[in-house]
């Protein structure tokens, strides 16, 4: 099969396309012939060699995939052969077809894409889990989200929306990258010299943010704690603008508040499994229905995969970019 192949760490121009072997089918997987695959940061991060892959997976890259099912394992029920599916992988989705556990794939709904299919579980699934099930977002919290334009941006803003939140803050660096998220109902914010937190107590009226997600890391530390509101939750999903900063713990004392960090690679495979039939009984028919809708930037050829990640690193970029590759 065809598939960008491992590489020594290096910039974009290591990503080659080339020939390997078809992966093995385990008793509880899906073999998917995949028609696109979504392009994420971890990727980026993966090729540098700042992220490798758990033990025992791929080392080709992609962590998401949607295409068609051409084989089951003996133990899978509920799928057959010819279904749509998009799924979520520890690797190997640069390639015409993976091995997914079928615990961790979702139907693809009828009016999707194949690229929207293939931007929706990374961004979705991440938003459901840091929002919901690790933020606890209740209807009424005013949310702040960091980094809006981007995938987990634009998702998240949705995922908030649907649980009710009264407010929904969304900062970028660029008003640009905020036209889409006040489409979707954001209160736009941009940060200009990296503070943020009076804006964010004036929009809500001195009580500060219940729920905040950050992708920013570092950088936004002390903001973050200045705006949270008594009782808030900081939920860390990306390190974007570095990985140490200081912090007067002080600060959170008053506040009763509560920080906590989450990837969704880093869930067990339990975990994963979990999470897809929760956020499945939930937001499968908010999908389907047009109520959650993964934005996608742009599609590349599986070749171009180096030209996708340049446009990713790039951050000139509203949502996701995609790999078409069946």
């Amino acid at each position: 099969m065809k598939a960008i192949l491992p590489a020594p760490p290096g910039g974009p121009e290591v990503l080659r396309l080339g020939e390997t072997k078809e992966p093995l089918l385990g008793p509880g997987e899906l073999l998917i012939a995949v028609k696109a695959a979504g392009v994420n940061r971890a990727d980026l991060m993966q090729r540098d060699g700042v992220y490798p892959p758990p033990a025992g997976v791929s080392d080709i890259l992609g962590l998401e995939v949607a295409g068609t099912v051409v084989n089951c394992g003996p133990r899978v029920r509920g799928w057959q052969v010819g279904d749509r599916a998009m799924a979520l992988v520890a690797g190997g989705g640069y390639a015409e077809f993976v091995a997914a556990p079928a615990a961790q794939c979702i139907p693809v709904p009828e009016s999707f894409s194949w690229a929207q299919a293939a931007a929706t579980m990374e961004v979705m699934l991440t938003a459901w889990q840091s929002l919901r099930r690790r933020g606890g977002l209740r209807p009424g919290d005013r949310v702040l989200i960091h980094a809006a334009g981007s995938g987990v941006g634009t998702a998240a803003i949705q995922v908030a929306r649907e649980l009710g939140a009264g407010t929904v803050i969304a900062t970028s660096r660029s008003a640009e990258k905020l036209e889409i998220p006040t489409r979707l109902g954001a209160t736009a914010l941009v940060v200009q010299d990296g503070t943020f937190s009076d804006s964010v107590l004036t929009l809500t009226d001195g009580a500060g943010a219940d729920v905040i997600l950050d992708l920013v890391g570092a950088a936004y530390l002390a903001e973050n704690v200045r705006c949270l509101a008594r009782g808030g939750r900081l939920i860390l999903v990306g390190l974007v603008g570095g990985r140490r900063a200081e912090l007067d713990l002080s600060a959170l004392l008053p506040k009763q508040a509560t920080i906590s960090a989450m990837t969704v690679r880093g869930l067990s495979a339990a975990e994963k499994a979990e999470l897809v039939a929760s956020f499945t009984e939930w937001g499968l028919g908010r999908l389907s229905d047009g109520r959650l809708t993964p934005i996608v930037e742009r599609e590349f050829p599986l070749a171009e995969a180096a030209d996708a990640h340049r446009l990713l690193a790039s951050n000139d970029v509203v949502g996701k970019v995609v790999l078409r590759v069946g």
